[in-house]
């Protein structure tokens, strides 16, 4: 048997590897420099992400990698525990995801706020945007989401005193205009990925005109890995740090299944196997914790690419992971000339297309108590933390959903004669007690009340008890007992 007939669509694969490749070079360096951590360590979360998950069942064409949304979190972790810890971290983030998706729980992650999680990503997006403005600007970025906006001003007026600053405010601005406009060219021109293209055309302009900005640090492949050793595990015994692992899990997992659901948009194939998607990015994660290298998820834009490109079936995922390690083996010299300030400007452009401003607006317009959350769930991420953050938007959907489930509705009829009939439909509970009693309370005191609950799906037991109550206080006033109707079961 031939390769065409064994392999048919081995060549749109291929053609789709290459792209996907291209994007996913820049992004591997730029998440990891962006981190905290050595530029060879994101090309080793790129090729776990093509040569394992790859591999395994799950979602055919999306494509897993390091992401900009657990940059901030990870560059946290490696500023107050080190390198060695995250391994740990991540090691532990794979194990629980495998143990939840071997348990069939890989579908919930759906059951999770929509609204939730793009707030998670906005307000990743908006600390990532403001923390990369620092190299830009050539400046050492603070600690905290908060502190990285607040101090934007006096950076840039800092930078425009510095000697240095004006070339890397350049190359950065550059590249994030060459980002926007790319997709504007031709389609010729546009074959070339555009973060690549951005990246490319900054680091001939520095090397070129030998403009005096940073450039990567190159270690070597080798010499960057480091398996976490076993006092680092240690550390997890902390609950912080457990904390640390649920943000890891909870933010890599919905992250990755809300992209496989977008990705299953894009293109008529196979659909994902949730369960079997979430175990690819346990496996993966584990491998990752493993080498001391970065946690994984699904990336919507190498995934996206790679529909885009012509890619049919994961030998184009496992394929571009085939590129990386070739890239990261033969020649990893070559990061040594790409600017700072261009893969700043890389990130800034994706951290900006995770601020969902017109969908914010349309959500606004259709269903604002989503949108609140949404916002809620932003500012929180950037004000707290994003574990804090995460959890105050999962509260507020809940309280929001208890909200509308317990829609009451009350009608009193009084025709000035006779009993006041008061007749209550849907869900009885709690949140509605204020209403309710105050509309019961304001009754005569001097008419009898029939009192009909058989419209109710719900009664719950805070409002069972203090009808009870006030039946009992309206019919001690002299008045006729309250005759009641029950609810229905």
């Amino acid at each position: 048997m031939t390769a065409p007939k064994r392999f048919p669509r081995l060549r749109q694969d291929l053609a789709a590897s290459l792209v996907v490749f291209l994007v996913a070079l820049p992004l591997c360096v730029g998440v990891a420099v962006a981190s905290g951590v050595p530029a060879e360590l994101g090309l080793v979360t790129g090729i776990v992400g093509g040569l394992v998950t790859g591999l395994m069942r799950g979602s055919t064409l999306q494509v897993s990698g390091p992401a900009a949304g657990l940059t901030v979190l990870v560059f946290e972790l490696v500023r107050d525990s080190g390198l060695p810890v995250l391994g740990a971290v991540v090691l532990a983030t794979g194990l629980l995801q495998l143990a939840l998706g071997a348990l069939g729980l890989g579908r919930w992650f759906r059951a999770i706020s929509v609204s939730v999680v793009e707030g998670m990503l906005a307000g990743i997006g908006l600390v990532l945007i403001a923390g990369q403005l620092y190299p830009v600007a050539d400046a050492a970025a603070p600690a905290s989401g908060l502190a990285k906006i607040a101090g934007l001003p006096q950076a840039l007026v800092d930078a425009a005193q510095s000697g240095r600053a004006p070339a890397s405010l350049a190359l950065g601005a550059g590249t994030v205009a060459v980002l926007v406009l790319w997709k504007h060219l031709p389609p010729a021109v546009r074959t070339v990925p555009a973060p690549l293209a951005a990246v490319g055309l900054a680091t001939a302009a520095a090397t070129a005109l030998a403009l005096p900005v940073a450039t990567v640090e190159v270690r070597g492949l080798l010499e960057s890995l480091q398996p976490p050793p076993l006092e680092a595990f240690g550390e997890l015994a902390t609950v912080s740090m457990l904390g640390t692992v649920v943000a890891f899990t909870l933010i890599a997992s919905a992250e990755s299944l809300f992209s496989a659901a977008a990705v299953d948009r894009m293109h008529d194939g196979p659909r994902t196997q949730y369960d079997h998607e979430l175990i690819a990015q346990g496996a993966g994660n584990t491998v990752c914790g493993l080498l001391g290298a970065l946690p994984m998820t699904a990336v919507i834009v190498r995934s996206a690419a790679n529909v885009q490109a012509g890619g049919r079936t994961k030998a184009s995922r496992v394929l571009h992971g085939v590129w990386l390690l070739l890239f990261a083996a033969l020649l990893p010299s070559l990061l040594a000339y790409i600017p700072i300030p261009a893969l700043a400007g890389v990130l800034v452009y994706s951290g900006a297309k995770l601020v969902p401003v017109r969908r914010l607006v349309a959500l606004w317009r259709e269903h604002p108590g989503e949108a609140l959350i949404l916002v809620v769930t932003a500012v929180s991420v950037m004000v707290v933390s994003m574990f804090e953050g995460v959890l105050i938007g999962l509260a507020l959907s809940v309280v929001k959903t208890a909200w509308e489930a317990s829609h009451l509705r009350l009608d009193v009829v009084n025709k000035g004669a006779g009993p006041v009939q008061v007749h209550l439909a849907g869900n009885a509970t709690f949140l509605r007690l204020p209403k309710l009693l105050g509309t019961l309370e304001a009754l005569p005191q001097d008419r009898p009340v029939e009192l009909d609950l058989s419209g109710l799906h719900h009664l719950d037991h805070a409002c069972r008890t203090a009808l009870t109550h006030w039946a009992e206080r309206h019919s001690a006033a002299g008045t006729e007992p309250v005759r009641v109707t029950p609810a229905r079961g």
